[in-house]
């Protein structure tokens, strides 16, 4: 439980810097193409990462500090597929707004909490 209200406040406030840098982009008139915001919110024990859609839908991804494997561009890459497969959900005309996205990735439960 502790856990799981620590990842809540670490999303909550890299929303916050979402939105600051989204208002940014906005008086700066940066490229609207560019949707990868990138590292939002560095602690100890994690790395939030941002991406906002053209609709302004938001994704936000938290990444263990330790894996450093992981760069920038292979990040971006992962927020692209997601904001394809987000897409393609959206489109289906089977899928009903707000319903739990299922997935045929085995151990993904996370990804019901998309929506929320």
């Amino acid at each position: 439980m502790e856990n799981e209200l620590k990842f809540h406040y670490m999303v909550h406030t890299s929303l916050d810097v979402v939105d600051e840098k989204i208002s940014a982009m906005g008086k700066a008139l940066v490229d609207q193409r560019e949707l990868y915001l990138g590292l939002l919110y560095p602690t100890e024990d994690y790395k939030v990462y941002g991406y906002v859609t053209n609709s302004k839908v938001k994704f936000v991804m938290v990444v263990d500090s330790s894996n450093t494997a992981l760069r920038d561009n292979e990040i971006r890459s992962m927020f692209r597929k997601l904001h394809n497969s987000y897409t393609d959900v959206m489109c289906n005309p089977f899928y009903n707004p707000g319903d739990c996205i299922q997935s045929r990735w085995a151990g993904c439960s996370w990804v019901c909490h998309l929506l929320l």
